[in-house]
């Protein structure tokens, strides 16, 4: 296999995967918006790139961590993007949490061109890839995981097949980050009614995270809540927010009532509303609910 791979999307979640595949042998062609962050990876294991087109160039993987649903498009379709020269059959590996839309049209596209695009959306916040313990979600061709597979099985701890839509990993992503936000305000309400009925809030998040909810969800999440700890920021309240509203907009395709769906979007809504888009999501349910209970 070729040792060289693009790599566009050097955030919080990308610079620890990117460390990663130089750990591993790798060596990366580089893109991000704020270039300055490619100074956080081994000089000698990378080439800085100026666009997307040249990250894609002379490679046969590339791997992009984006935000949005648009920038993604625009870092495929636009001008300066991948489908200007990544090779016939070089493999696009898609790993952020976009719609599923989005996923189908850019696998169409590529086809269209003559490459590969495989969905590998995941899960785990910046110290899971830090620590290479990232759960990721396929779908697309056999052939694509397949080539993609070496790749991936140097940044998570298990790949799962969902199928060869190019969106069904999109709609596990957004599904589970839905269960998530639904945990996050569960929690933050139990541990503020806690609070204000008397009791330490810490000391009941620890019985539940040890009894009824023995789960890494429930004992990780749940101690930042009980503690009010909402630093360092793993994943920004904005972003949750348009997870919520991909998910908003998926049950109303699918015609699947989903009511929490509402509750955690406005939730979201508001934290965004307050200024609050930069803190983590847990700060977002967390002192959300709090500051409703007056404490």
């Amino acid at each position: 296999m070729n040792k060289k791979i693009g790599f566009i999307g050097l955030g919080q979640m990308g610079i620890p995967m990117a460390k990663n595949l130089i750990s591993a042998g790798y060596q990366l062609q580089v893109y991000n918006r704020t270039i300055s962050k490619a100074d956080e990876l081994d000089s000698a294991s990378i080439v800085v790139c100026q666009t997307p087109a040249e990250a894609a160039g002379g490679v046969d993987i590339i791997i992009t961590m984006l935000s949005e649903d648009e920038i993604v498009k625009e870092t495929v379709l636009g001008d300066q993007g991948i489908l200007k020269t990544l090779a016939k059959n070089g493999l696009h590996i898609s790993m952020s949490t976009i719609s599923p839309d989005i996923a189908r049209l850019l696998s169409n596209e590529h086809k269209n061109a003559g490459s590969r695009y495989l969905a590998a959306p995941v899960f785990g916040r910046p110290e899971a890839a830090a620590a290479k313990k990232l759960w990721i979600c396929t779908s697309g061709d056999q052939q694509s995981k397949e080539i993609a597979k070496p790749v991936l099985e140097n940044l998570g701890q298990g790949i799962f097949d969902f199928g060869e839509d190019a969106g069904g990993a999109n709609v596990v992503k957004v599904a589970g980050n839905f269960m998530i936000m639904a945990s996050l305000e569960m929690m933050a309400e139990a541990y503020t009614l806690a609070e204000k009925s008397g009791l330490d809030r810490l000391k009941v998040a620890e019985f539940f995270g040890s009894t009824l909810f023995n789960t890494p969800l429930f004992q990780n999440y749940g101690k930042l809540i009980a503690g009010k700890q909402y630093q360092p920021v793993g994943f920004k309240s904005k972003l949750g927010y348009k997870d919520a509203r991909i998910a908003f907009k998926l049950s109303q395709q699918a015609e699947s009532p989903m009511p929490i769906v509402s509750v955690v979007h406005n939730r979201l809504l508001s934290a965004v509303a307050k200024g609050w888009g930069d803190t983590d999501w847990v700060e977002g349910f967390g002192r959300g609910v709090s500051e409703d209970a007056g404490v």
